[in-house]
């Protein structure tokens, strides 16, 4: 499969870098474009991708294309003419699958845009696809074929989990896995903040939180245990640890985590 990006930023190159280095895609059957000329060029020449400047031919040599470009951009990118001066780029698009990343525009407004064999796929991603260890959060689309569904998780699914929520849902979810990498950050730089003030270097104290988290993530996964008791495991009556996560409390940790999702999906 040949896979076409268009807008290919921050996001679609966690995404293209994931696939070749994660997903089995060779580099030669990725294709891909942005406004940001000298920045995708050298990541471009980084991971060994074609540069394909015009969009129609991008889509036209492509089977599955990537739209990432700014949600707002949406309409003018699909309606924007081929060189024939009529038909719109999104003509190109019957029968392809297109991967749509653009957060808070769901495929009932999409589908309007497209032709309607055009096999949509609207899924927010997060950076650690990059690594093969991301998530995708999709809209549950009813018009989406079971085949079609199978055949992004053949592709998509080698670089992170898939999850399925409903449309009205997507914002939340969207927020959680791809807003949440910059809280965990947040979080990260703050252990590392802490074990300096302590005594650690800084970069020891990085590779310890950095461990922790990963450690934390495998750990949930592999037990589905509920949060809350993997904390209580932790804390003995009277010990060193409860009072931290009272210190926590006390500083408002849950409600400023609580409080940046209300910023975000509240604007």
């Amino acid at each position: 499969m040949r896979i076409g990006i268009i807008g290919m930023g921050q996001m679609g190159g966690a995404i293209a870098r994931g696939l070749i280095n994660h997903g089995g895609v060779a580099p030669d059957n990725i294709i891909a474009n942005s406004l940001d000329t000298e920045v995708f060029l050298a990541a471009a020449a980084d991971l060994g991708i074609t540069p394909e400047f015009d969009s129609h031919a991008l889509v036209a040599a492509a089977d599955c294309v990537l739209l990432a470009v700014k949600p707002s951009q949406a309409e003018a990118v699909l309606s924007a003419p081929v060189p024939d001066g009529t038909t719109p780029l999104s003509a190109l698009l019957a029968g392809k699958m297109l991967v749509s990343i653009l957060f808070g525009r769901h495929a009932a407004e999409l589908r309007a845009l497209l032709p309607a064999d055009c096999r949509l796929v609207c899924a927010i991603p997060n950076m650690p696809v990059s690594v093969g260890a991301g998530m995708w959060v999709c809209e549950d689309d009813p018009a989406l074929a079971t085949a079609d569904r199978e055949q992004f998780a053949a592709v998509f699914g080698k670089i992170g989990q898939i999850e399925y929520v409903p449309t009205q849902l997507m914002g939340v979810a969207g927020t959680l896995t791809s807003c949440g990498p910059a809280f965990v950050a947040l979080f990260h730089e703050a252990l590392g903040d802490a074990g300096v003030r302590y005594g650690l270097s800084r970069a020891q104290a990085y590779r310890l939180g950095a461990q922790l988290l990963a450690g934390y993530g495998t750990l949930t996964g592999a037990t589905a245990a509920h949060p809350g008791v993997l904390k209580d495991r932790v804390c003995s009556p009277g010990g060193t640890t409860i009072r931290g996560v009272i210190a926590l409390e006390e500083n408002g940790f849950r409600a400023a985590v609580i409080d940046a999702f209300r910023a975000i999906l509240e604007k």
